[in-house]
C-alpha cells in the first residue's frame, strides 16, 4: 500500500465496495461508518460495486449513520456503474442501463451451456440463486447469492476458501463465457462471482461516468480498491489514469482514510447520531 502526500489534495475518493469498504457481502462496520463520516466532511465520496442497488442499500447505505447534509456528498454506482444514485431528499436514481430481456435470457443460457461443457460440479450446498438476473447485469455466484446473508461470517470464510481453491476455474469459465458472448462484457468479479454486462461496462467505464456526472477531472480523483491487478475487477479503473491505492481489505482502507484526513476522525460511538438511509425515488 503506497500513500503519497499529493493524495490529500484529491477532491473525490472512489471506493470499491466488497473487499474494500466491507468484507464480501457483509454489512458496513461501525468503525468504517465513522471514518467515512469524517471523510465526507472534507471530500466527496463515490462507491462503486457489482451488487444491485438493493444490496447497496442493505450492506452500505442502511449502515452508514450519516446526516443528510453529508449524504449529499455521497454518490453510489451499483452493478459496476450501470446505474447511479445520488441523495436529494431521498436517494434518487439518475440513470440505469438495463440489458434487454432477450439479452438476459441469452446470458443465462450461455452460463448453463458453459457449465455443462466443463462438467462443472457445484458445491454440495447452495445458498440462494447461482445465476441472478440483476437487470443491468447477470451474475453467477458459485455458492449462491445468499451465502453470507444466511451464514454470516461462516459464509465469508466459505467464499474465501472457494476463491483460494477455485480461482483458475472461475477465470476459465469467464474466458469461455466471453467467447460465447463477444458482444457483451464478462468480468471475473468478487470472490466467487462472474458478472456479464453490456460491452464496455467495467470500472474504467465507471470512473469515467463518475467524472462525467460529477463534473470532476480524473486527476482530482483517487481510486481505492482491493483487486487492482491483472484479472482483478478493480484493475480496469486504473486504465483511466486515475491515481489509486491498492488495499488488502477494510482495515487498510481505514488507514487510507485516516491518511487523507486533515484531522483524525472521532473515537466515541455517540459521535454519530444520524441514520441516513433516506427514501429511494425511482
Amino acid at each position: 500500500m503506497k500513500l503519497r502526500p499529493k493524495f490529500r489534495n484529491k477532491k473525490l475518493v472512489v471506493f470499491d465496495l466488497d473487499g474494500t469498504l466491507t468484507k464480501t457481502k457483509s454489512n458496513l462496520e461501525f468503525e468504517m461508518s465513522r471514518a467515512l463520516n469524517a471523510l465526507l466532511k472534507e471530500k466527496r465520496v463515490a462507491v462503486i460495486g457489482g451488487g444491485t442497488y438493493v444490496q447497496f442499500e442493505k450492506q452500505f447505505v442502511a449502515e452508514l449513520k450519516c446526516p443528510p447534509s453529508l449524504l449529499s456528498r455521497l454518490f453510489i454506482f451499483p452493478t459496476t456503474a450501470t446505474s447511479f444514485y445520488r441523495y436529494h431528499n431521498g436517494w434518487k436514481r439518475i440513470y440505469s442501463f438495463e440489458l434487454s430481456k432477450r439479452e438476459r435470457a441469452g446470458i443465462q443460457k450461455a452460463f448453463q451451456e458453459t457449465l455443462q461443457e466443463i462438467r462443472y460440479v457445484p458445491p454440495k450446498r447452495i445458498y440462494g440463486k447461482v445465476i441472478e438476473d440483476r437487470r443491468t447485469q447477470v451474475t453467477f455466484s458459485a455458492l449462491g447469492q445468499d451465502v453470507v446473508a444466511v451464514l454470516g461470517k461462516k459464509g465469508v470464510l466459505l467464499k474465501e476458501k472457494w476463491t483460494r481453491e477455485n480461482t483458475p476455474l472461475k477465470l476459465k469459465i469467464a474466458r469461455m463465457m466471453q467467447k460465447r458472448l463477444p458482444g457483451l462484457e464478462v468480468h471475473a468479479a468478487g470472490f466467487t462471482s462472474i458478472d456479464v454486462t453490456r460491452r464496455g461496462i467495467d470500472k474504467k467505464y465507471g470512473v469515467r461516468q463518475i467524472a462525467k456526472h460529477l463534473r470532476m477531472s480524473i486527476k482530482d480523483m483517487l481510486f481505492v480498491g482491493d483487486a487492482i491487478f491483472p484479472g482483478g475487477n478493480d484493475y480496469a479503473a486504473v486504465k483511466t489514469g486515475v491515481d489509486y491505492v491498492k488495499v488488502s481489505g477494510p482495515e487498510e482502507t481505514k488507514k487510507v482514510i485516516k491518511f487523507l484526513l486533515s484531522t483524525s476522525f472521532p473515537h466515541k460511538k455517540h459521535s454519530l447520531r444520524f441514520r441516513g438511509r433516506g427514501r429511494t425515488i425511482m
